[in-house]
């Protein structure tokens, strides 16, 4: 039987982690679909190898999460009550990282890593400097998301729930762990993490944790910006972006998070909104297949915003490359959130390389050779094409093509 409703919303804090030992759900191998064929090599190596060495080891987090829903997990997190150097001594190409709270980086061939975290005590004992390690329960608990909170035990290939993560599974629900208002006043990226979840996998946000998530929506500037932003390029580039936009601006975290795009998609007519919701669509679709770059659908994410009130021509009237004009609209977008230089310097080059094919494509009969001979053609080209479907499509864009200067005829 899973833990009732009030167990899992209606507590304090510091009620998650008092004396009274709290019983998890077991869900045995027979009653859920995950295999040792789901799990990496290099992952069942790291379970088996503390648990030889007496130690629990669970699988955790989001790879238990999707193996239950079918998805192939993109790495796999093991949790544990061995300590850090415990950990260290089980396995010779491993590496102690981290400060204040240390986790364990063991190395494989390939470039391949497997992340083992000892479990996490209470938020407040980290918060008074007590000793940051802690049970299983307790662990749980620090999690963001009850289907995040799942342990999948090597031991006897169980699953052990003890925050009602199963039953949300189930139902389709994201809900955040303990109460909505405290745990995104500590940490405001999980209310980022909670649409993620929700656009991702396509679920329901728990009425109490969207409320909170609207209520407290100012608080994510006060993270740090390297954080925000390693959060909404995941989702950009997840091929999840366009749910994602949707609910972020039904939030508000997007008028937050990038205020002036915000500002022009809360003043534009229905018709651009629609634009921008569907050219992220369409990036979605082109990912999820391997048929886009970063720069590609950061580039299309972009797009919108730099053609808003005549800022830039959808017609271009020359050949000309807004390179400059184009590196403005970008900083005005993504400040304060500095990221790789080779992947700002790649959006820009294909934006840039935007106008230029598209005023060939709209008005030549064949491309001159010096542009498809540029390196960025066939990607610039492509996403220009996915432009000019969608402004045809969707804002009823009509083509006006230049007319022919006629030539004199000289009579003698």
């Amino acid at each position: 039987m899973l833990l009732q409703e009030k167990e899992t919303e209606g507590w304090k804090q510091g009620e998650l982690f008092g004396n009274k030992p709290l019983k998890p759900v077991i869900i045995p191998r027979t009653e859920h679909p995950i295999s040792r064929k789901h799990i990496s090599p290099e992952a069942l190596k790291v379970l088996y190898r503390l648990k030889g060495a007496g130690y629990l080891a669970y699988l955790v987090g989001g790879s238990v999460r999707d193996m239950l829903l079918g998805l192939a997990p993109k790495d796999f997190d093991v949790g544990t009550d061995a300590r850090p150097e415990e950990i260290r001594k089980l396995f010779r190409w491993s590496r102690i990282i981290g400060k204040r709270f240390r986790l364990v980086h063991v190395y494989f061939r390939g470039g391949k890593f497997i992340e083992v975290v000892t479990f996490r005590g209470p938020e407040v004992a980290e918060e008074d400097g007590l000793e940051l390690f802690g049970t299983p329960a307790e662990d749980a608990f620090r999690r963001d998301l009850t289907i995040n909170a799942l342990f999948y035990n090597i031991a006897d290939f169980t699953i052990i729930d003890y925050v009602g993560g199963m039953q949300d599974l189930k139902n389709g629900i994201i809900r955040v762990i303990g109460p909505p208002d405290l745990r995104f006043t500590r940490d405001p990226v999980r209310m980022m993490r909670a649409i993620r979840h929700a656009a991702r996998i396509g679920f329901e946000i728990e009425k109490n944790t969207w409320e909170a998530i609207c209520r407290h929506k100012e608080k994510i500037i006060l993270c740090a910006p390297m954080r925000i932003r390693d959060e909404w390029l995941k989702d950009v580039l997840g091929g999840w972006s366009s749910p994602w936009a949707d609910l972020m601006l039904k939030s508000g975290l997007f008028h937050e998070i990038f205020p002036a795009y915000g500002r022009y998609l809360s003043e534009a007519p229905p018709e651009e909104k629609r634009f921008f919701l569907k050219i992220l669509a369409v990036s979605d679709q082109k990912i999820r297949k391997g048929q886009l770059s970063e720069a590609q659908a950061l580039a299309l994410f972009l797009y919108p915003f730099l053609v808003r009130k005549g800022k830039l021509p959808r017609l271009p009237e020359t050949t000309g490359r807004p390179r400059q004009e184009i590196r403005r609209e970008m900083e005005k977008v993504f400040f304060p959130y500095d990221f790789k230089k080779e992947l700002f310097e790649n959006t820009l080059q294909l934006l840039s390389g935007l106008w230029p094919i598209k005023y060939h494509l709209l008005y030549s009969k064949r491309m001159p050779r010096r542009l498809g001979r540029k390196s960025y053609f066939e990607e610039a080209l492509a996403i220009c094409k996915i432009v000019l479907k969608l402004e045809k499509e969707i804002l009823g864009m009509e083509i006006s093509y230049p007319k022919k200067k006629r030539r004199r005829r000289w009579r003698a």
